[in-house]
Order: structure tokens, then C-alpha cells, then sequence
């Protein structure tokens, strides 16, 4: 690890004016200029596309192998964030991968309380299907909230009888949020980008009121039982650190494969940084490999 690279990046995400316990439309606006600063991978295609009526953007590039397909659940905590903003980090995860990347434009809390992401991902999810995506050529994955979103559409697939995909990539994902994890206290001091006092904000935007244990609304509670092999890829210097962890160990409690990858003094999501942070570029090697490695020959 370049410690040098790991320190200026901390040092930015501390002076930067990103907010989470700021009230929505600021941290959108915020948030949205932080990821367009994010440059985009050389060769790499997008287009604006729709699946089953949700707003989608598709990534493509030259020798890509377009019957497999990444779907990809941006992170923002439910309330921010978008796929283009986000393009830079799920169009380089598809591109590890080989394959298309689709980002759906899921809709955002507190205009649109839960269930409505998880309607909209189900949405996308079938229309994939329909569409003739087989489910061995089909991988789900998502960072942070877009994390818990991945987990819970997986979960209504499974209850709704759909084929699931082949494997599911979680990059820090937020899956209890009771935000109950001891991480949330124990590694406060450590996080530059998120505090517990934010996302518990957040999960009220999200929640409106309703059950914050609903398994859809948080995976970590859930039977598991059923769901494709998973990886997870979490650091040390966050908050959601208990919930990669626990989240590991309730797939094993419902014999689910679940990689786990803690990357000591890493940040939220680091592999978003990957245009500046080493680690960053071999996480998503890591993502690409466990992707491939699990599609159906």
C-alpha cells in the first residue's frame, strides 16, 4: 500500500464538503460534483437505456462479451447519487469483468420511501430476464446503500420465484439500518466520509416511519439461505465495517459462499478511488476475477 497516496486521499475526504447529516438536496448537490470529478476509463461506451420502466445507463467497450451482464446499485446512502455520477467506478467493475455494465437510476429517498428502490431494482432485474439475459450470465453487485439494495433484490427474487444470478459483489455495503454495529461507534474517529449520526438520518429519509428490521430494508436480518456466492469487500477506517463482517457470517449461518476481504486502514468504498489509490485498482481486479469466476461456462 502507498501510504502516501492512502494519507492525501483521507486528507481530501476530511476537507471536502461532503456532508451526510446535511439535509438531502445539499448532500445531492455536493455529492454530484464530488463524483464528476471522477474520471472516466479510456474506450468505455455509455448509453442511456430503460429497464422495465426504470431509467438505466449501459456501459460497453470494444471485446466486451455482451451476452454477460453487470448490474450494478449505485451507493448515496438512499438519498444521493446516480449511475453517471457513479459510472467511473460499476463501468470499470463490468470492464474487470468482461462484460456490459447496466446501472439502474433507482429512485431516491425522502421523495420516494422504501420499498420504491427495491421495486425499482426487481423491475430491472426482470426485465433483464426477459430480455434473454441467461442467470448463470448475469452477476448483481452495489456499494454502500446501492450494497444493501443488491442484497435485498436478491431477496425478493428469490421469494418471488425468479432465477438468481451467479454472484453478488458488495463493496462496504449498509445492510442493518438500526446502524446497531459496533463499528458505528468503534471506528467513528477512523471514517472520513461517513458517521453514524448521517446514516442514521438517512435511514429515517429511507424508512418513513417503518419497520428499519424489515429484511428488505436490512439484508443483514434476513434468511439467506439460497443465494448465489458472494464477495465483500470492506476497510478498516469506516463505520460499516460490522456490517460487512456480520453480513459474512449470516451467509455462512444459511450455507451461503461468502468471500470476505477486509482491507486494513481502507476507506468507504475505496475502490471508487481507484484513479488514485492503488488498492483501489486491485480491488476491482478482485471484483472482476470473482465475477468471471462464477459465470456458467
Amino acid at each position: 500500500m502507498s501510504a502516501e497516496e492512502l494519507r492525501l486521499l483521507i486528507e481530501q475526504m476530511r476537507g471536502g464538503p461532503l456532508d451526510f447529516e446535511a439535509d438531502p438536496a445539499a448532500i445531492r448537490e455536493t455529492f454530484d460534483g464530488m463524483l464528476a470529478t471522477f474520471p472516466v476509463e479510456e474506450g468505455i461506451t455509455f448509453q442511456d437505456v430503460s429497464l422495465g420502466g426504470v431509467p438505466t445507463v449501459q456501459s460497453t467497450e470494444p471485446g466486451a462479451d455482451l451476452g454477460r451482464t453487470l448490474l450494478y446499485f449505485h451507493g448515496g446512502a438512499y438519498v444521493a447519487g446516480s449511475p453517471t455520477g457513479y459510472r467511473a467506478l460499476w463501468s470499470r467493475v463490468a470492464s474487470a469483468a468482461g462484460v456490459r455494465g447496466v446501472a439502474p437510476a433507482y429512485r431516491l429517498a425522502p421523495e420516494h420511501p422504501f420499498p420504491a428502490a427495491v421495486d425499482d431494482a426487481v423491475a430491472a432485474y426482470r426485465a433483464l430476464l426477459e430480455e434473454g439475459v441467461e442467470p448463470g450470465g448475469l452477476a448483481v453487485a452495489g456499494d454502500s446503500a446501492g450494497g444493501g439494495l443488491a442484497m435485498a433484490l436478491l431477496l425478493a427474487a428469490r421469494d418471488q420465484g425468479l432465477p438468481l444470478p451467479s454472484s453478488l459483489t458488495l463493496l462496504s455495503p449498509w445492510v442493518d439500518l438500526t446502524c446497531t454495529g459496533a463499528s458505528m461507534e468503534t471506528r467513528a474517529a477512523a471514517d472520513p466520509s461517513l458517521t453514524p449520526a448521517g446514516l442514521r438520518q438517512r435511514a429515517g429519509d429511507y424508512l418513513a416511519g417503518q419497520d428499519a428490521g424489515h429484511p428488505l430494508a436490512s439484508p443483514l436480518r434476513a434468511d439467506l439461505r439460497g443465494l448465489p456466492p458472494m464477495l465483500i469487500h470492506v476497510g478498516t477506517a469506516e463505520v460499516l465495517l460490522d456490517d460487512a463482517i456480520r453480513l459474512a457470517a449470516r451467509g455462512a449461518e444459511c450455507d451461503v459462499r461468502a468471500s470476505l476481504e477486509i482491507w486494513p486502514s481502507l476507506v468507504h468504498v475505496f475502490a471508487a478511488f481507484s484513479f488514485a489509490l492503488g488498492e483501489g485498482r486491485e480491488a476491482i481486479s478482485h471484483c472482476g476475477s470473482f465475477i468471471r469466476s462464477h459465470f456458467s461456462k
